[in-house]
């Protein structure tokens, strides 16, 4: 498997976690939370990406919060940088962003529900920086081969594939943990989305204790530090506070998985 570089970050090694809110709301709460988040990984030595997202142009209702826009997303997400001194990425919509983002993000999220398309995977791609790609719910893990593609015709292509469950009639979800293999593949790192998969934070312990026994390169969590208040997804969000014992019995499945062998007794 190739390992994708992000600052010192290398993804394909042990296991990381992107995590962040799911959109921006303010700068206090996102800074707030990147630093507790910083705070909780270096403790646990786990290495870590902040994610949140300026706009989320594919919420359902159209008097539902988007985030603060490019312009203010941006400066927020680069001061946390700057001042925490960690990668930052966020998910782009659209081409004519693009340019934008790059000046920040040390990683580009392409959503799910975008994950086919092509002009928008190439011009993310053509940054030269890490392109985290998140499964659609509507494709299988063999069809992402073809993205991988797509993104492999750009010259030193980085990619990582985000596995975030497969639709199950209507408004929910399963996760086949196959996936998680198919897709490693391909090549590429795999990480496991276990907040969007679970849809119900309760559920969220558990499925990473699964992704992380099935070998996942890295966890994807959106958390904060009141979901009752939160202006999006609420009911999918990690606690801040619960934080800190998903990612300790996390690391300890892990070390019990480099330590496993098929066929030991």
């Amino acid at each position: 498997m190739k390992v994708v570089n992000i600052g010192n970050i290398k993804i394909g090694e042990g296991l990381v976690l992107i995590a962040g809110p799911c959109v921006i709301e303010n700068e206090e709460i996102t800074y707030r939370t990147a630093s507790c988040i910083k705070k909780i990984t270096d403790e646990l030595e786990i290495p870590f990406i902040f994610k949140s997202s300026y706009d989320k142009a594919n919420r359902s209702r159209i008097d539902s919060y988007r985030g603060p826009g490019l312009e203010e997303g941006l400066r927020i997400l680069s001061l946390i940088k700057r001042k925490l001194n960690i990668p930052i990425t966020t998910d782009v919509h659209c081409r004519t962003e693009v340019d934008s983002v790059r000046e920040v993000a040390d990683l580009i999220q392409i959503p799910a529900f975008l994950c086919r398309q092509t002009d928008l995977i190439l011009s993310c791609a053509k940054t030269g920086l890490p392109i985290n790609i998140k499964k659609g719910q509507f494709m299988s893990p063999q069809d992402m081969r073809h993205v991988i593609q797509k993104v492999e015709s750009v010259k030193d292509a980085q990619i990582i594939l985000t596995e975030r469950g497969t639709f199950f009639g209507y408004n929910n979800l399963v996760v086949d943990f196959k996936a998680i293999p198919v897709m490693q593949g391909f090549g590429w790192p795999v990480i496991f989305d276990a907040t969007h998969s679970a849809l119900d934070a309760n559920f969220v312990p558990c499925l990473v204790r699964c992704a992380v026994a099935c070998g996942v390169n890295g966890l994807f969590l959106e958390v904060h530090p009141n979901p009752k208040e939160a202006l999006c997804d609420s009911a999918n969000m990690v606690n801040l506070d619960d934080l800190y014992n998903i990612l300790r019995l996390a690391k300890k499945l892990l070390l019990a998985h480099s330590n496993f062998s098929l066929g030991s007794r």
